[in-house]
């Protein structure tokens, strides 16, 4: 299948978990994961009518963000080195994976040295998995609150990566209990939005709309298994 027939089937599949779950489809935002993808091929999605690019490497997108057309939204979902922040601020419309105090204090830094306001999202490490990056569920509402206050830094929500299960209702928990942290966090006192749930790809991505993600994370339902 082409990467438009792919998209439309993407498309359906995010309608009818929309649907299931009394929820609005337009409400849920496709991000398109772009990584190894080269632009050509990025291009046809683009025709198909995909307006947000998602990369997990800093260097990917800045070499991709050139030659692509202009006007796209451009995402970080994959973890970012404070060495890296300086090269992506301005560019990117929302960092997914605010994982640690030090990156907040980093963003911070350099949004605010640019006159800039970065929009984050906090990555929680919901299923407690070693090899992923992400703050604990208990540590979040304090860090959360912290990461608010600091200037140049507006959190907007919060981003989780389920494990790799070929079965995606044993990740259900997973999305609900993000679900269920974001409501709890909803009413902080330092005007951190929860606005955003990003969670779900592309083995999972309908439990995620029916458990209430409005950020989906999807690359290999759309352009194919990765070289």
């Amino acid at each position: 299948m082409s990467v438009l027939d792919n998209l439309h089937r993407v498309r359906e599949r995010i309608d009818a978990a929309a649907r299931r779950a009394g929820r609005r489809p337009e409400e849920i935002k496709l991000v398109a994961v772009t990584k190894t993808v080269p632009p050509e091929i990025i291009r046809q999605a683009v025709k198909g009518g995909v307006s947000r690019l998602g990369e997990n490497r800093v260097q990917e997108l800045l070499k991709k963000y050139n030659d692509v057309p202009p006007g796209l939204e451009w995402h970080l979902i994959g973890h970012l080195q404070t060495n890296k922040v300086n090269k992506i601020i301005g560019k990117v419309a929302l960092i997914h994976s605010l994982d640690s105090w030090r990156l907040a204090e980093e963003i911070s830094r350099v949004a605010s040295g640019a006159n800039a306001v970065a929009s984050v999202l906090v990555q929680v490490n919901v299923a407690g998995e070693v090899t992923k990056y992400g703050i604990l569920p208990s540590e979040a509402e304090d860090f959360v609150e912290a990461a608010a206050r600091l200037p140049g830094l507006n959190v907007r929500g919060l981003m989780t990566i389920a494990p790799w299960t070929s079965e995606p209702e044993e990740v259900r928990p997973v999305f609900r209990q993000l679900k269920d942290l974001a409501m709890r966090l909803m009413n902080n006192k330092a005007g951190a939005t929860m606005e955003y749930l990003s969670m779900g790809m592309s083995g999972d991505f309908e439990v995620a709309v029916e458990e209430g993600a409005n950020i989906l994370r999807i690359g290999t339902a759309i352009f194919g298994g990765r070289q």
